[in-house]
């Protein structure tokens, strides 16, 4: 049904007049609706009003019904009311008309969803709708009619790559119809390649809502737990929100739901809503039944001794207080050679960590400062019995058996004071009490010429906990593949196949790099190096279990969700009568899109254009990629989906990135040029947007952290003493004493810059960078993750020199 709450002023002219005609006679017409319209005082119109009324007869197409109509949307009657006067002058005609080809309106119930599917498998795209009786279907594809698509299901059995393309299906009935979200129908390979892919080695990200599975009808006892679960794919990440007799519920929001202690109050129908910037998908509905003798249903058995509801499947009894993961993809060099790979790469494992309930932070493009300061908020997401992850991709070295992590603002001749050190990242991970530690260094192993220190790490406890997986064994670099700009580098390539496996996360690393050795591309000349002491079977895949102390695992959630916080999408209005829709989206924690499009524009105005401007100092805007009709065009490679975009108003698309140095709210300009009908000159309306401090910019890495110092004084700190743990979220907490809160400033000292580092004995020289020949002769040569560069006679060997050489 339609909205019984819209004004009579919503109907269109042909509805107004038709109306008015039935209105137009002397015993159930236009006077009696007069009077039972006047219960109401603001329609209680006067003598003069109703004369005029009458008068309409006079006028060669004047209608007095019409005319009435016309006061009463004046007035702001609505159709609920107008239906219930007609009822009660028990005008028939009029009250059929108005319910069945007015307010019966046409309403679509279920979408069409998108599907990846491999070719020659059936395909059923799905639209349904109530509304009228006589509802018909038609299905397209693109601008073209699909024979015999008719029906509420379209049947592509089998599908072929011919088949391959945009859906959309009309539902009609008489003059009125609707039409459907557009389905996309994708073919992909085995391997997981898009059909038609110019590459089986390193296949770009794919896009959609996939439901991998689904959840189950429970039969349970009071005071079991609940268990549903709800797995899907999809590009950008999937989110869930699970629903209870149609109702969401609150908090609900993972993959997973799990409630203890059931009772009769939980019984009902459950299903979950997964969906992502750009689609939705919805599951199945299943029925939970607690108890017998608790309904009515003859069907109910109880449950077998000793079986319980299946979980995930899990390696062993391994499980996590929490996951947590910190990627960093450093690409753009100020004084190194720019790399490709670390955005595909990020963004690849950011999408699986997701979907293995990891809270991700991803970041591209850190100075030293802010790897520092990410790693300290990093630091403060760990805890005991929590599985932490630190993934980097970029330039690097190792020196005597200890790695350093290169920032984009590293000098040419860089040392130990410029990068960040693994192995003291270990220890203060190591002191959170972590469950499981997991290294992923994408990033090349030389040794630095240029930095002779001998580092003196502290001592490590034995955790039996730590899993290093080196993208490439000691003396060697890593590669990437110069293919284009979303390729994955090599190592991620081979990993992301592997990742989701139950397995134990050694397990896993040793399988990729059985992989990569058999590759032609890499064998030879790079290869994954493993090192672990992990006594347990953990792997990424464990499910969380939560921790006995809930302060401590909400004051976490709190802390990791600073750097997610998105600004709501809203509307301007402007004077000039056009209306403009803001929205937002994260492509990284620390790079944000900004769309636009015009939602409203009055008739008088001919054209009508918005753009963005004047942003606030501090992120990054390339203004000529500024307000583009694509994402791609933006500068967002991996969000490039506009043939996935509903066909809508036009929109615009801001890229913004390097968040993570915005020291004050972001604001920005939102120009609206448009043209009236009458004039030529071209009108300027501006308004002023502040949109706060969104996504990773809340954590302020831009400023000094506290630098750890003694053992002590590392183990009493906790997630508390964050500087970017604004008071607004310890407000939150209040079992938490603010009183026993410490100033962080009493057991910390600051880091000056760079250069401090007492572990470390002085350097014996800095020798300058010269500038590289390039490794490879090769068409398409791989890209060196390389260090500062060496002497001539130190260049590793040239792969066109090989046999098999790319």
């Amino acid at each position: 049904m339609g909205d019984k709450n819209l004004g009579v002023e919503t109907l269109s002219e042909a509805t107004l007049n038709r109306l008015g005609y039935m209105l137009d006679n002397l015993e159930c017409g236009w006077k009696q609706l007069a009077k039972a319209v006047a219960e109401q005082p603001q329609f209680c119109y006067s003598d003069k009003e109703l004369t005029d009324c009458s008068l309409k007869v006079l006028s060669p197409h004047g209608s007095p019904g019409r005319y009435l109509l016309a006061l009463l949307a004046d007035r702001g009657c609505t159709l609920a009311f107008l239906l219930q006067c007609l009822k009660k002058i028990e005008h028939r005609e009029a009250v059929g008309f108005l319910t069945t080809h007015v307010m019966e309106q046409i309403d679509i119930t279920l979408q069409p969803q998108s599907q990846r599917v491999p070719e020659r498998s059936p395909v059923v795209l799905s639209c349904r709708a109530v509304g009228p009786v006589d509802l018909t279907y038609q299905w397209f594809k693109g601008k073209d009619e699909v024979p015999r698509g008719n029906g509420p299901e379209l049947v592509l059995n089998p599908v072929s790559l011919a088949q391959q393309g945009p859906y959309i299906c009309r539902v009609s009935s008489g003059d009125k119809y609707v039409f459907s979200n557009w389905a996309h129908v994708r073919l992909v390979r085995s391997g997981g390649a898009s059909a038609g892919s110019s590459s089986d080695y390193f296949p770009s990200s794919a896009s959609g809502v996939y439901i991998t599975r689904q959840p189950r009808p429970q039969v349970l006892m009071e005071g079991d737990t609940l268990y549903l679960e709800c797995t899907a794919q999809a590009n950008p990440p999937p989110q869930f929100q699970w629903y209870l007799n149609k109702q969401p519920m609150p908090n609900c929001t993972r993959s997973i739901l799990k409630i203890p202690c059931i009772t009769t109050a939980d019984r009902g129908t459950y299903y979950c809503k997964v969906y992502n910037l750009y689609h939705e998908a919805w599951s199945d509905q299943v029925q939970v039944n607690i108890g017998p003798g608790s309904f009515s249903d003859a069907s109910w058995e109880a449950p077998k001794v000793g079986v319980s509801d299946a979980g995930p499947r899990q390696m062993g009894d391994c499980c996590a207080t929490d996951k947590v993961a910190l990627l960093i993809g450093n690409m753009n060099y100020l004084h190194h050679r720019q790399l490709r790979a670390p955005m595909a790469d990020v963004h690849e494992l950011t999408n699986l960590l997701r979907q293995l309930d990891f809270k991700v932070v991803s970041l591209l493009d850190l100075n030293w400062q802010e790897m520092h300061s990410a790693v300290t908020e990093f630091l403060l997401l760990l805890d005991r019995g929590v599985y932490g992850l630190l993934y980097f991709a970029g330039h690097g070295y190792e020196n005597y058996g200890n790695s350093f992590m290169v920032p984009i603002d590293a000098p040419a001749s860089y040392t130990f004071k410029h990068c960040l050190w693994v192995q003291d990242v270990l220890q203060r991970m190591q002191e959170r009490q972590t469950g499981l530690n997991v290294f992923l260094l994408d990033m090349c192993r030389k040794r630095n010429p240029n930095d002779e220190s001998i580092p003196q790490p502290g001592p490590l406890r034995v955790t039996a906990n730590i899993v290093f997986g080196y993208a490439t064994c000691v003396d060697a670099e890593a590669f990437e593949v110069n293919k284009d700009d979303l390729s994955n580098g090599i190592f991620m390539s081979f990993l992301k196949k592997r990742l989701m496996e139950p397995e134990k996360v050694t397990v896993i690393l040793d399988k990729v790099a059985e992989d990569m050795g058999r590759c032609e591309i890499t064998r030879g000349r790079q290869a994954l190096e493993l090192r672990s002491n992990l006594s347990e079977r953990r792997a990424l895949t464990d499910s969380i279990q939560a921790p006995a102390c809930q302060v401590t695992a909400s004051t976490r959630n709190l802390q990791w969700a600073i750097a997610h916080v998105l600004p709501e999408s809203c509307c301007l209005q402007f004077e000039c009568g056009v209306k403009v829709q803001l929205g937002f989206a994260a492509e990284f924690s620390n790079i944000m899109i900004i769309y636009s499009r015009i939602l409203e524009t009055p008739k008088d105005i001919v054209s009508c254009s918005v753009q963005l401007s004047d942003f606030t100092e501090g992120p990054e805007v390339d203004l000529k990629h500024s307000n583009q009709e694509s994402l791609l065009e933006a500068g967002s490679l991996l969000l490039s989906m506009d043939d996935l975009l509903p066909l809508e108003q036009p929109q615009l698309f801001t890229r913004i990135s390097a968040l993570q140095r915005l020291k004050k709210e972001l604001s920005f300009t939102v120009c609206l040029h448009y043209k009236y009908t009458n004039l030529d000159e071209e009108v300027l309306e501006e308004q002023r947007v502040s949109v706060g401090k969104p996504l990773v910019s809340k954590l302020n890495l831009h400023e000094p952290r506290l630098s750890h110092t003694s053992s002590s004084d590392r183990q009493n700190s906790s997630i508390m003493e964050s500087s970017s743990f604004s008071e607004s979220f310890r407000a939150n907490l209040p079992d938490l004493n603010p009183s026993s809160i410490r100033s962080a400033s009493t057991s910390w000292s600051c880091y000056q810059g760079p250069m401090e580092s007492p572990t470390f004995s002085s350097l014996k020289n800095e020798p300058e960078e010269t500038i590289c020949p390039e490794y490879f002769e090769s068409e398409e040569p791989p890209a060196i993750k390389s260090l500062p560069s060496a002497s001539s006679q130190e260049l590793p060997f040239k792969f066109s020199n090989l046999p098999n050489s790319i």
